[in-house]
C-alpha cells in the first residue's frame, strides 16, 4: 500500500535501525501503518557480532521469525563464561534454552540480522513504506496534538504531518538533541574496541561467549556462526579492549573507523595460551573496526507529546551487559502494545515512558559499572588477576549473586520471563475508530 502526498501514514519512524525496522513490523503487525526514513541511501550489512537475548528472541519469534530464520544469520549462545588470564574459570552459566528460558539466547552478525528485518518488511509493507537517503532533521508539535516532520531529502526539505514521530534515530539522535537542547555530549569513560571477526575453530562448549582480561584490558570472544561441518571453523566474533586512563587522550566519537591491526595488537601481544592463541585470531581478521565505548547520561522522559525516543536515541548504553540491541526490540513491542492499549497518540507515549523510562536509564548506569564484567575488576582488585581458585578470591554464592541482580535489572531474569505473557498477543489489531 502507497502513501501519496494526501495520505501519510499516522506514525513516522526515524531511522531504520534494528530498533526502527522491529517496530515498523510490529506496526505492521496490529495493521497500523508507518513511514520509516533512513539517511543511509543503501542498506548494508553493517557490524559484526550482537546478543539476542531470550527476552528478543520471543518477541522476533512473535513477529513471525522462525528458528531457522535466526539460525540465518546466528547461533544459539549455550554458555556465558569469565575466565582468568590462565584459562581458569571465574564464572560461567548456562544461556538461553540451555539454561531453562522458554526461548535460545542468539549470538548473530548484526549485519545479517538488520538485513533479514529490513527485508522483512520491504516484503510486508511495501517499498514505500521505507524511504532511504532522507533524513528526519526535527519536528514541530502543532496546536491540535499532532506532529509535523521536517525531513532533509536530496532535492531540499520537506514537512510531513504524523500523529506519531519515533525517533529511533540513535546515539546522535536529532530528535533527542531537540527534546532535550541541553543534554551534555556524549560520554566517554576511556574505553576503546577493536571489533573483528575471524574463522576459526570455537572454543569451551562450542557456542560460548568468553570474557577474558581485567578491567584495563580485555577480550569478548563467540562464535555468530555454525561451524563449518567439514572444517569444524565458524565465524568468530572478536572485541579488543583497552581502557585508556586520560579519556581526552583519544577525542572521538565517530563509529566503526577501520583500523589496521597494527593500531592494536601490541596490548595482546602476548596472550597466547595452550587453549586460545589471541594475536593468531586478531590476525585472522580481514579487517578490524575501532570505535569508542560511548553512551549518553539518561534524560528524566523520553517523550515530548506525540513524539517518543526509543533504542540508542533513548538510551544509548555500553555494550557489557550484551542487551542494546535486545532493549531496542523490547523498546519496539512495548511501544507497539501501549498504542494497542492507549490509541495512537501522547497518551501512549506517556505509558511506554512510564513504564521503561526509569529502569532502562538504571541499567544505561550499571552498564557503566562493567554490567556483568564487574566480576573481572573484582578479581582484579582482590588479587591481580593470579589465581589457583576462584571460591577464595570471590565465593560462589556471591558470584552468583552479583550475576543475578544484573540480570534481573536488564528484564532477562528467567522465571518471570518464562511466566509473562506475550507483549503482544497473536491476534491484537487496532481497532477502526483508535485509528482515528
Amino acid at each position: 500500500m502507497g502513501h501519496n502526498a494526501g495520505q501519510h501514514p499516522p506514525v513516522i519512524i526515524a531511522g531504520g535501525g534494528i530498533g526502527g525496522l522491529t517496530l515498523a513490523l510490529t506496526l505492521h503487525q496490529i495493521g497500523l501503518p508507518c513511514l520509516v526514513i533512513e539517511q543511509v541511501r543503501e542498506m548494508k550489512p553493517l557490524g559484526v557480532g550482537i546478543n539476542l537475548q531470550p527476552n528478543a528472541v520471543r518477541e522476533l519469534l512473535e513477529l513471525g521469525f522462525t528458528e531457522s530464520d535466526l539460525d540465518g544469520f546466528g547461533v544459539p549462545a549455550r554458555e556465558w563464561a569469565l575466565v582468568g588470564m590462565n584459562g581458569q574459570e571465574i564464572y560461567a552459566e548456562s544461556r538461553g534454552r540451555f539454561a531453562g528460558y522458554d526461548w535460545p539466547q542468539y549470538a548473530a552478525h548484526r549485519g545479517n540480522f538488520h538485513m533479514a528485518l529490513y527485508e522483512r518488511f520491504r516484503r510486508l509493507a511495501g517499498d514505500d513504506a521505507i524511504r532511504l537517503g532522507c533524513r528526519v532533521a526535527g519536528y514541530k508539535v502543532d496546536e491540535s496534538g499532532s506532529v509535523s516532520v521536517h525531513v532533509e531529502t536530496p532535492s531540499g526539505g520537506e514537512n510531513i504531518a504524523a500523529k506519531v514521530l519515533v525517533g529511533a534515530d540513535g546515539i546522535h539522535s536529532a530528535i533527542r538533541a531537540q527534546m532535550h537542547p541541553d543534554q551534555p555530549p556524549i560520554h566517554w569513560g576511556g574505553a576503546v574496541m577493536w571489533r573483528g571477526t575471524t574463522m576459526a575453530k570455537p572454543i569451551r562448549t562450542g557456542s560460548s561467549f568468553i570474557g577474558l582480561g581485567t578491567h584495563r584490558q580485555r577480550m569478548v570472544i563467540y562464535p555468530i556462526s555454525h561451524p563449518d561441518p567439514e572444517t569444524g571453523l565458524a565465524l568468530i566474533n572478536w572485541i579488543a579492549e583497552v581502557t585508556y586512563d586520560d579519556p581526552s587522550a583519544r577525542e572521538t566519537t565517530g563509529w566503526f573507523d577501520r583500523v589496521g591491526l597494527d593500531d592494536f595488537i601490541h596490548y595482546f601481544e602476548n596472550w597466547t595460551y595452550d587453549w586460545l592463541d589471541v594475536p593468531a585470531l586478531i590476525r585472522g581478521a580481514d579487517a578490524a573496526y575501532e570505535n569508542p565505548m560511548i553512551d549518553r547520561d539518561p534524560v528524566p522522559s523520553w517523550v515530548d507529546g506525540p513524539v517518543v525516543l526509543m533504542g540508542d536515541a533513548a538510551h544509548p548504553m555500553y555494550p557489557t551487559g550484551s542487551n542494546g540491541a535486545s532493549q531496542a526490540i523490547i523498546d519496539a513491542r512495548i511501544l507497539g502494545a501501549k498504542f494497542l492499549e492507549h490509541g495512537i497518540g501522547a497518551a501512549a507515549l506517556a505509558a511506554f515512558d512510564a513504564y521503561l523510562c526509569k529502569p532502562v536509564s538504571e541499567i544505561v548506569l550499571r552498564n557503566r559499572g562493567a554490567g556483568p564484567f564487574g566480576l573481572l575488576n573484582m578479581v582484579n582488585d582482590r588479587c591481580g588477576g593470579e589465581f589457583d581458585d576462584i571460591d577464595e578470591v570471590i565465593p560462589r554464592t556471591e558470584r552468583e549473586a552479583f550475576m543475578a541482580k544484573y540480570k534481573e535489572a536488564a528484564g532477562f531474569a528467567r522465571d518471570s520471563l518464562n511466566a509473562a505473557p506475550p507483549t503482544i498477543s497473536a491476534c491484537a489489531r487496532l481497532s477502526a475508530d483508535i485509528h482515528g
